[in-house]
């Protein structure tokens, strides 16, 4: 047997070494039973270890103590603060936006996506555009939030291998004129290049791949304020084309938040789309510059 296979296998187990955290414990009493944010923070005051959010932030902090795989972040962790919010909508879109501006070390990084891109029909052709070209927020026949061009071109190529489109009519491949595509010749798609099925039907089974992609456009005017709380806390969450510009306790305080420039942003669109169309909560249209 070599060296390299007797020698024994030096690898970190948390699990084997785990120590409930009780330098930890003073920090646990304040806990609020309530919707927030919470932070685990090391020695550093600027930045933080962890944000994570919860319904119940005392519940949720617990179970971090609890957990075995996170005895490397609990070991680095000198305090625990939060901060509360009036729900769960306040908590995810806080969360999301204090990620991104402080990148703690032990969550999933959220950065600015400069290459965000959708795929938007032309002339019955789909393209790939760029959010940084055109404002997704009010641009029509767009389909698919993608972090890159190829990401994009993937999800179509999946969709056309469900509904044997061809790829030449997409543009996902060169086509000679007059010529049926390789793909037809293997049953994988249904002919439209050749004139096996018309180029409507190929049309529409394109728009039904893609329906449940759609992006939907901002519906409304200029900005509004979303209502969320109850009697203990009440906060209105001011949004302007799928972009969070905060939250405020009444709707006089909105109009600082209404001069940010308010251009798409794909996580606002990802949390607040449902919660807005849904009809769950009371929206106030507000009319810039001013509210009331």
């Amino acid at each position: 047997m070599s060296r390299r296979q007797s020698a024994p296998r030096l690898e970190f187990e948390a699990a084997a070494i785990y120590e409930y955290p009780e330098h930890l414990r003073p920090w646990l009493e304040a806990l609020p039973k309530q919707p927030g944010v919470y932070f685990f923070h090391g020695e550093s005051d600027a930045m933080p270890l962890y944000i994570g959010k919860s319904v119940n932030i005392r519940s949720r902090v617990l179970s971090h103590l609890r957990t075995p795989d996170e005895a490397a972040m609990l070991r680095q962790s000198r305090r625990i603060t939060w901060m509360q919010t009036a729900g769960e909508l306040g908590a995810l879109l806080l969360e999301a936006r204090l990620i991104k501006e402080q990148q703690p070390l032990f969550n999933k990084r959220l950065r600015r996506n400069r290459q965000l891109c959708s795929l938007q029909i032309t002339d019955g052709k789909p393209q790939v555009v760029y959010a940084r070209e055109i404002d997704f927020s009010h641009a029509q026949n767009l389909h698919g939030l993608f972090a890159n061009r190829r990401a994009a071109l993937q999800a179509l190529q999946t969709i056309a291998d469900a509904e044997k489109l061809c790829y030449g009519l997409l543009g996902l491949e060169s086509l000679t004129r007059g010529r049926a595509c390789f793909r037809s010749a293997l049953k994988r798609c249904a002919g439209a290049c050749c004139g096996k099925e018309s180029v409507e039907d190929h049309q529409a089974r394109l728009v039904a791949g893609l329906a449940a992609l759609r992006v939907t456009c901002w519906p409304w005017d200029g900005a509004i304020a979303l209502k969320e709380g109850s009697h203990e806390m009440t906060h209105y969450h001011i949004i302007h084309n799928w972009l969070w510009l905060g939250a405020v306790d009444t709707l006089k305080e909105a109009t600082a938040l209404l001069k940010t420039p308010a251009g798409f942003d794909h996580d606002g669109y990802k949390i607040l789309c449902k919660p807005l169309l849904s009809g769950e909560y009371e929206i106030i249209e507000l009319n810039a510059p001013a509210a009331r």
